[in-house]
Formats: C-alpha cells, structure tokens, sequence
C-alpha cells in the first residue's frame, strides 16, 4: 500500500483501514508462534502500513489538535 493511495480515502475508511491492519498482525502473530506462516515478511509490510495509515490520520488532524 502506497501513502498516495491513503490520502483520498475519509477518515472513517482510514481508521476501518486501521483496525482491519492491526487484527491482520494479531492473526500473523498467532501464526507465527504455530510455525504455520507462510509469508514472514507479510509481518513487518503489515506493520509499515498501519503506520502509514497513522501518518495519514495525524496529516488530516487539524494544527491545533497536534
């Protein structure tokens, strides 16, 4: 997921962007610990893109709220 691809996006469809993101690196987690994971990488990308979906929800927070 690319952080161009995010900035069209309303909050809302972000933050059920996030959620789905951080429930996918519980499910790898639980993989991982059952050696049943077929893509280690697929980890640390999931990872990279919840905190680009964290970057794009903070760019649309308003000055004052930082």
């Amino acid at each position: 997921m690319k952080a161009s691809e995010l900035h069209g996006q309303s909050r809302k469809e972000l933050e059920m962007l996030l959620a789905a993101k951080r429930r996918r690196i519980a499910e790898l987690a639980v993989l991982g610990q059952q050696r049943k994971i077929k893509n280690v990488r697929e980890r640390s990308r999931v990872r990279k893109d919840v905190a680009r979906v964290l970057t794009a929800l903070t760019a649309m927070a308003p000055a004052r709220d930082r």
